[in-house]
């Protein structure tokens, strides 16, 4: 399973995230508003930032989201922690910038990533900032289930309280 792929719909263009990526990227991440509810609430500030930039690069499943229509870059997103002995691989660490929120880009964009991840696996998974209840409330309507809690170790950061959801295969089939 390539970690990276072009994928794209009329609206959207995921492109692999690169290094040189970090300026128009941190535009958008540099709103507080962003990470209100986020277990890294600091992360808007240029040094948090960097530490989490630095993590999406090295992951080698980093994705900057453009805007089709403008060009513009307005969000990032990744495929993480592929176990093939599983099946199953982690969507997440995904951020848009506040003028899209509401506007239909998530389901777009989780379609897009989970239509490409059921090609190779049967379980998708998402860890979710326990108190990030914008981002369950989202990930439940498209069929995810609440399947666990856990501490996770954020690049460079200190473990957060998330909660895990799971998509099957089956399930995303059906809608």
């Amino acid at each position: 399973m390539n970690l990276q792929p072009i994928l794209a719909n009329d609206t959207v263009i995921l492109q692999p995230l690169e290094a040189g990526d970090f300026d128009e990227l941190y535009r958008v991440a540099s709103d507080p508003a962003i990470w209100a509810q986020h277990p890294n609430k600091d992360r808007w500030q240029e040094p948090v930032f960097r530490n989490f930039f630095e993590g999406a690069i090295q992951s080698r499943g980093a994705f900057k989201i453009i805007e089709k229509a403008t060009g513009q870059v307005i969000g990032s997103t990744r495929f993480y922690d592929h176990h093939e002995k599983d099946d199953e691989i982690f969507i997440g660490y995904t951020f848009y910038a506040t003028a899209y929120w509401g506007t239909g880009i998530n389901p777009m964009v989780k379609a897009l990533m989970l239509d490409y991840a059921f090609g190779f696996v049967s379980k998708v998974l998402f860890h979710i900032g326990a108190e990030n209840r914008r981002s369950q409330i989202a990930i439940g309507r498209l069929g995810a289930m609440k399947i666990a809690e856990e501490e996770v170790p954020y690049f460079g950061e200190a473990p957060k309280l998330n909660f895990v959801y799971k998509i099957d295969k089956a399930i995303w089939l059906q809608k």
